[in-house]
């Protein structure tokens, strides 16, 4: 079947699944990803693997689109209204998921290089699954903006306690030193690279769009800086996503009324390209893992869940955070895909090579994380939306 065939019965079965999950009033990315498991190897297998391969390409691109409008959302003057107190829940949120789900795989397994590994994926957000409910019901408030913040800039932590976590993972199992800063390099070298590259592009993006007012013309410019910084990002081995982040606080901080313009540019192209990353994503999701993440995929998805909440009320309550943030932030940091995923393909290609043991963990590792990013991926997007929807911040339903 033509590959443009297939792109086509994606948006149309896409778009109308979540037109179906808002009757029951869900998000719309639930029955993008429901229309995506029907589609895929599940179940029809109209999305085989080969197809899906084809259509990765538009992945990124809609990665791309909305790491750029979560960097828009986060002006300065936001962010330090937010102060000290955003800095507090990151770093509380993160690690409160890295120990909580430690110390759970720990107390199955007795095995401490798993619980550094297991731990070391529980930060690892889904920017996507979080920021598409934002917009779709047009949220606004502390705990939007917050949301916003910590789902754009938690991955980075997350790479970084990973490597750390990994450090320690091999030390314990070839007991040998390593040096930590040999390791660290790339991670470090990585995000900051992705940082300087999309804080560049903001600048040329934001030179160009300034003076263009036609809509048509400012989404020309936008989707041409946006493949450019991600093509750049791919082609460095850089995050595209805190690449992309980058470009859009940027272009948001110092070309504000281009900024908007942009913004509302984007809106026109954005939703048949959200549709096709949320399909494609549910394809990928293989029903068939479920059964075996076992007993350990559920303490990975409890510890991570109570990690998540309970350590964003810990940061806001120390930093005296608005109400509502303390109470509802931990609910629409759930999602959990990409970064997750890409950290489990690298353990697998790290500890593959250790011997049996490390065999073990990385079959282990790569399965359990595959199936709970099942759960997470459901699960997030509805609790982003009970979150908003209790905090008052929900807005009109788009149409």
């Amino acid at each position: 079947m033509s590959i443009l065939v297939l792109i086509g019965i994606t948006i149309i079965l896409g778009f109308i699944g979540g037109r179906f999950s808002n009757r029951f009033k869900l998000p719309a990315v639930v029955g993008y990803l429901f229309a995506g498991v029907l589609l895929g190897p599940s179940f029809l297998n109209i999305l085989d693997a080969k197809c899906l391969d084809l259509i990765g390409i538009l992945n990124d691109v809609a990665l791309g689109i909305v790491a750029f409008i979560i960097g828009s959302e986060m002006r300065m003057s936001v962010l330090r209204k937010m102060g000290k107190g955003l800095a507090a829940i990151i770093f509380s949120e993160s690690f409160g998921a890295f120990f909580c789900v430690a110390f759970g795989v720990y107390f199955l397994t007795h095995k401490l290089h798993w619980a550094l590994i297991f731990g070391a994926m529980a930060p690892a957000s889904a920017p996507a699954g979080t920021a598409i409910v934002l917009q779709e019901y047009k949220a606004k408030g502390p705990l939007t903006n917050a949301l916003y913040a910590v789902v754009g800039l938690d991955d980075g932590l997350a790479i970084i306690i990973y490597a750390f976590a990994a450090v320690l993972a091999k030390m314990l199992m070839i007991k040998e030193p390593m040096s930590f800063m040999a390791v660290l390099g790339k991670p470090l070298f990585e995000i900051f690279g992705a940082i300087i590259t999309g804080g560049i592009m903001g600048v040329i993006l934001g030179y160009f769009i300034r003076k263009l007012y036609n809509r048509s013309e400012i989404l020309a410019v936008a989707l041409g800086g946006i493949l450019i910084c991600s093509g750049l990002a791919r082609y460095l081995n850089f995050s595209l996503i805190l690449s992309n982040l980058a470009l859009g606080m940027v272009f948001a901080n110092f070309f504000f009324l281009a900024n908007r313009r942009t913004y509302q540019a984007l809106q026109g192209v954005a939703l048949p390209i959200y549709i096709i990353f949320f399909v494609t994503a549910g394809a990928h999701l293989q029903i068939s893992l479920l059964p075996a993440m076992g007993v350990l995929g559920l303490i990975y998805i409890f510890c991570r869940t109570l990690g998540l909440m309970g350590g964003s009320y810990l940061g806001a309550t120390i930093s005296r955070s608005d109400p509502i943030i303390r109470k509802y932030l931990g609910l629409g940091i759930l999602s959990q895909a990409g970064v997750a995923i890409g950290l489990a393909i690298l353990a697998t290609r790290e500890f593959s090579v250790l011997g049996p043991e490390g065999q073990q963990m990385a079959v282990v590792v790569i399965n359990t994380i595959a199936a709970t990013t099942i759960v997470f991926e459901i699960i997030g997007p509805m609790a982003t939306k009970f979150a908003i929807s209790k905090a008052g911040e929900i807005g009109k339903l788009k149409r």
